[in-house]
């Protein structure tokens, strides 16, 4: 065994890898004696999620132009929803949609401490992201697509939110990507996504290969986008 390496349950692991699980356990237990939102917001911004996430290439892999209409779908604390709303400039609109009031709440606080005029928060039902019909370019959703029951009956509804030649960026934890995935079941494989996608009316048109432990995949609709297609 090297300098560089521990040995856990007979299988030698880097030391760095130790030490961040070591580290988010910790963090987690600390996170038991706050309160709920202070847990969710971590749990959306994570731990040196910047460094996996990797927010700056993902938005620049997804050819935003400004003007662009964009659902940042699950958008939490608003981890990509300001980086969304920075592609889109002021011409734009950012939908920063979300289901948990609180947490809307307090990304209402952040968009009116950071005067970000093009950014509109919905609170959306657990079935419908409540959109303006045909207004879409981009519907973007990250570590959510797990979240959503009934998933290939949502996408078919999305559908009608979509402008024409409108898109839907998903990504999500692949169901290996760690100890907190594997527990806690946020992660979807590849070919469910797929596969689900592909029952509510949807073709890939884009496979961004730039995570290591997220799936990352862009969709458009066929036959036209209708939500029956």
């Amino acid at each position: 065994m090297t300098t560089t390496q521990l040995s856990v349950a007979g299988a030698a692991l880097p030391r760095t890898t130790v030490a961040r699980e070591r580290t988010a356990t910790a963090l987690a237990l600390l996170l038991l004696l706050a309160g709920c939102t202070t847990i969710k917001r971590c749990s959306y911004e994570g731990f040196g999620r910047d460094e996996s996430q990797k927010p700056e290439e993902v938005v620049e892999t997804l050819d935003i132009e400004p003007g662009d209409q964009v659902a940042d779908l699950g958008s939490g604390s608003g981890y990509f929803t300001f980086r969304l709303a920075d592609a889109v400039g002021s011409s734009g609109k950012v939908y920063a949609v979300e289901v948990d009031e609180s947490m809307n709440e307090y990304l209402a606080g952040l968009v009116k401490e950071r005067g970000a005029e093009n950014v509109q928060i919905v609170l959306a039902s657990p079935d419908d992201p409540r959109l303006p019909e045909e207004s879409i370019d981009l519907l973007f959703t990250s570590n959510t697509f797990h979240h959503i029951e009934d998933r290939p009956a949502y996408f078919r509804r999305v559908k009608r939110v979509l402008a024409p030649g409108g898109r839907v960026a998903i990504i999500d934890y692949r169901e290996d990507a760690g100890w907190f995935v594997s527990l806690f079941g946020h992660g979807t494989s590849p070919d469910v996504i797929e596969r689900e996608m592909k029952e509510a009316g949807y073709e890939v048109v884009a496979r961004p290969d730039i995570l290591e432990e997220q799936t990352f995949l862009v969709f458009a609709p066929r036959d036209g986008g209708t939500e029956d297609g």
